[in-house]
């Protein structure tokens, strides 16, 4: 007989597990195996500092698909690996450099400054791999990656000599969305967009010669860089204006009135400014036009326009409406959609600069027919039409970077001569004339060539002939297009097969915030209080509280490292596992781990209630069919049913049903109903000694299934459970083994659950057993309802009456077993009439089900009457003499007195209820 401890300490095998886990090999993929690959890419998380719950969450999930699929017998390969992060790494580096030694980046040369950014890499990345490895996750660790490595270097220098040969890349000026904080370009998808209240200004425009025009502006400090005017050309009011020339005030310039379809006649006054260097829309007016492009800011933000040089765009925007007086007309609110980069938060203005490009309209056509032909699959598949809505609308993409850290662009400059040069250093050749240009890639340059590049592209490796294309991307839905879209873009191009054939989007996680309202503003409450209103306390009245992305501001961020200290690791990664849907937002609830820690401890004692009831056991001959109860059978079909939805959860990635599922098998069917149904066999006097031999047998068989469909989300405590099981069991021969108990013992074999065969179905599911178990625990049911109706205490034994015509007991006598041992009954008692005293009873079909008061309760069940019949004389007393009252009765309305004579009733109804029930006690 083996003794499990009595309390589950997640921390006294989390660290044992690993450690075997990984010096056993178990998570090195063979690409020379001959077993059917299953293959998964890590969405590289940033050497920007510690894991999120973001990663957290996709971690595990990925986690989860890669045991499962272990386990189902593929050769399995998880690529670990970090993210270099151009603007996010240097910009954390930058901060750290002037905090420490008063000096910005361009204070060092670049060498120097990226040797710094170096040694960050080094100490995040060990801290992070250390995290995920404390996830549970198992990536093969030997294949870990970075996407600046040499390897990752390669590739980024071929794909992009491949792209600039073919005429895919190249430089030019153009309007890109320019961040004035970090200094460099953004590429469309980097910035996020928020509404903001403004105004739109109406400015007098003098035309030469006499006359003006009205223009109306959200910008008014740009017009320095205004190069025409534009009406609609069919717009009567201005049509005849057309050709004209604008006197620009403020800058001594005359500019061209021009007329153009984009202007909306409806927009303010039907007539605008043209800023070419400044505003999206009119640098196309511009080019359609052939109009001059005049830049009016440096990168850093400021104007450079004789006047106004030196303020920001917002101190440039008050000084020229100061100075333009009254040919400012007036000023009516508006509401304005800012552009806001993504990293720095700052206000993203349009700016002309040299950058490199890719053409993306050669990619259009793939990039759409890889979703719709099905080559690629979005889960859920709402995200298609934001995919599809994304590619149609595709501009060019902004690939450079005015940045030291990065993958620098392998172009050689000398004068107007371009050299691309994809191998390592500098061409071969060329002198000290030719320089390297300066800009680095966008980082989603690198990230796009992940799935192959891991795997030693641009050499025809093993590991891509037996891995490429992976077999599934799972990532948030936030990156959808910065990502994954750019992967299956490179994968076509480059391999020509889609990088993963299945991607899953899941929901982006939200914390509770909770904050009060004041004068002051908002305050937003310490975590301690934050605490006691997430685990379930009630909020005071001037406490508000919502869903909201996580902010350190906010006070709604978890740490992954703290859950895990607080609920150990498998329960965390349940939660997490089980607050999955398909849904665009993940609310995740503390209480829920509290839950699935509590589910732990459960898991650990089911596991410790069987090896602790096994003596005399052996696993001689398999199961005896012919000794199998109805619980029995009742049992092994929803094996079959749970085996059969966990695995099809799994394959269509219902993460939050498989861990529902496990959670309702395991806690609900194994350990509330068959556990306890197996007690009076094994500890009393019911059935045969072959009988609780059998049900042993069984016992084994249900944990051993139960901890492997449970190991993908709970790894570490399934793998203690099946080490104690293997140790027990796991050499046993059988003469004479039927499939359940030759599918168990194969497993227990195996040298770890992590590679243990994961549970399919064996028998079939008994729809016929399982109805006639369901009307058994109705009778359950009821009994439980009566016995909290009566407020007796869980441990409470009583008598259970069941009362009708004896060719309805029938079904309870034959599993009167079942009733007794799940309801603290110690005797039933089968009746044609109802017995004279009973505390409550309740109707399951034509049969009455009553339960005697037991004498423990007769006590206390009297004093509580005799209070209530105290309290209904003393009712009673004062509305009879308010009705014995004649003046009362004359004065008060008739339905006031009928009132009380209908509570006068009730009450002496009640009173003689309970005078009849003290009576029977």
């Amino acid at each position: 007989m083996k003794e499990l401890p009595k309390a589950f300490d997640p921390k006294l095998i989390e660290k044992k597990w690993a450690s075997f886990w990984e010096r056993g090999g178990y998570f090195r993929a063979n690409p020379h195996s001959d077993k059917k690959p299953y293959s998964i890419v890590i969405p590289p998380p940033n050497v920007t500092g510690v894991l999120h719950m973001g990663h957290a969450l996709v971690d595990t999930l990925q986690d989860i698909l890669i045991r499962w699929k272990r386990m189902l017998g593929f050769e399995v390969l998880w690529v670990p690996g970090t993210d270099h992060a151009g603007i996010a790494t240097q910009t954390v580096v930058e901060r750290k450099l002037y905090k420490k030694t008063g000096k910005r980046r361009k204070d060092f040369d670049r060498e120097e400054f990226l040797s710094y950014v170096w040694d960050w890499k080094e100490e995040c990345e060990e801290q992070i791999i250390g995290q995920i490895k404390k996830l549970g996750c198992s990536c093969d660790w030997s294949r870990l990656r970075f996407t600046m490595d040499e390897g990752c270097n390669r590739a980024v220098r071929t794909v992009f000599k491949k792209m600039f040969d073919e005429g895919l890349i190249y430089r030019g000026d153009y309007l890109v969305n320019w961040d004035p904080v970090t200094q460099t370009a953004l590429s469309d998808d980097e910035v996020e967009h928020e509404e903001q209240d403004s105004f739109l200004w109406h400015i007098r425009y003098p035309i030469v010669g006499g006359g003006h025009v009205v223009v109306a502006t959200t910008r008014p400090e740009t017009m320095l860089g205004d190069t025409a005017v534009a009406v609609h050309p069919k717009d009567e009011r201005y049509a005849r204006f057309i050709g004209k020339t604008i006197e620009l005030p403020l800058t001594g310039r005359t500019i061209p009135i021009i007329g153009d379809a984009f202007v909306d006649p409806s927009f303010g006054s039907g007539v605008v400014k043209i800023t070419p260097a400044h505003d999206f829309n009119d640098f196309e007016v511009a080019r359609r036009n052939d109009l001059p492009m005049i830049n009016i800011m440096t990168p850093d933000g400021k104007v450079l326009i004789s006047g106004y040089a030196g303020m920001t765009m917002e101190e440039a925007r008050k000084a020229v409406l100061r100075d333009l007086g009254e040919q400012v007309l007036k000023k009516e609110p508006h509401k304005l959609r800012v552009g806001v980069s993504y990293r720095s938060k700052a206000i993203i203005q349009p700016y002309l600069s040299k950058q490199w490009f890719i053409h993306m309209g050669p990619f259009k056509a793939k990039l759409i027919s890889a979703v719709k032909q099905g080559r690629v699959r979005l889960i859920p598949p709402h995200w298609e039409q934001t995919y599809f809505h994304w590619i149609e609308n595709l501009r060019d993409w902004c690939i450079s970077r005015q940045l030291w850290w990065g993958h620098r662009i392998p172009i050689w400059h000398k004068g107007e001569e371009m050299i691309c040069y994809d191998g390592e250093g500098s061409p071969p050749g060329i002198d000290a004339s030719w320089t390297q240009d300066p800009d680095v890639l966008d980082t989603w340059f690198s990230s796009a060539l992940w799935p192959f590049s891991t795997m030693g592209f641009p050499e025809k490796t093993d590991e891509l002939k037996k891995f490429y294309p992976t077999s599934v991307l799972v990532t948030g839905h936030d990156i959808l297009f910065f990502w994954v879209a750019r992967m299956i873009m490179m994968g076509e191009y480059v391999m020509h097969e889609v990088p993963f054939h299945e991607t899953f989007l899941h929901g982006l996680i939200y914390g509770k915030s909770y904050w009060r309202e004041s004068a002051h503003g908002i305050a937003y409450v310490g975590p301690e209080e934050k605490r006691k209103y997430d685990l379930g306390e009630p909020c005071p009245k001037d406490v508000e509280s919502k869903w909201e992305k996580m902010s350190k501001t906010k006070g709604n961020v978890i740490d992954p490292l703290e859950l895990i200290d607080t609920y150990g690791t498998d329960a965390m990664r349940l939660a997490l596992c089980s607050s999955v849907t398909h849904a665009r937002q993940i609310d995740l609830d503390l209480r829920r781990f509290e839950e699935y820690k509590n589910f732990a401890n459960k898991v650990w004692n089911g596991a410790r209630f069987v090896l602790m009831n096994l003596e005399g056991f052996q696993f001689d001959e398999g199961l005896e069919s012919k000794l199998l109860t109805l619980e029995d059978k009742w049992i092994l079909s929803l094996l079959t049913r749970t085996t059969e939805e966990i695995n099809q959860c799994l394959q269509e990635y219902t993460f939050d049903r498989a861990a529902t599922r496990a959670y309702e098998f395991y806690w609900n069917d194994f350990c509330a109903n068959y556990v306890e149904l197996t007690k009076p066999f094994l500890f009393g006097k019911a059935g045969t000694p072959a009988i609780r031999a059998n049900k042993q047998k069984l016992l084994v068989i249900l944990l051993c299934n139960a901890i492997r469909l449970m190991h993908p989300i709970s790894p570490f405590i399934t793998e203690e459970i099946f080490a104690e099981l293997k140790e027990l069991i796991g050499h046993t021969n059988v003469k004479k083994a039927d499939a359940y108990t030759q599918e168990t013992l194969e497993a227990l074999r195996s040298p770890a659950c992590i590679v243990a065969p994961y549970p399919r179905p064996i028998g079939t599911v008994q729809e016929k057993v399982e109805e006639l178990f369901a009307q058994v625990n109705d009778i359950v049911r009821q009994v439980r309802n009566i016995r909290a109706e009566m407020q007796l205490a869980p441990s409470e034994k009583t008598e259970l009456y069941v009362v009708g015509h004896p060719k309805d007991w029938k079904m309870i006598q034959e599993n009167e077993m079942i009733v007794t041992s799940l309801t603290q009954t110690t005797q039933v008692t089968y009746s044609e009439s109802e017995p004279t005293s009973f505390g409550a009873s309740a109707h399951v079909h034509s049969l009455k089900l009553m339960i005697p008061i037991p004498e423990s309760l007769k006590v206390r069940e009297k004093v509580r009457l005799e209070k209530e019949r105290e309290k209904l004389e003393k009712g009673l007393e004062g509305t009879k003499m308010k009705l014995s009252n004649e003046e009362f009765r004359s004065k008060a309305p008739a339905h006031v007195v009928e009132k009380l004579q209908e509570a006068l009733k009730t009450a002496e109804k009640q009173l003689a209820d309970i005078q009849e029930k003290l009576a029977q006690l």
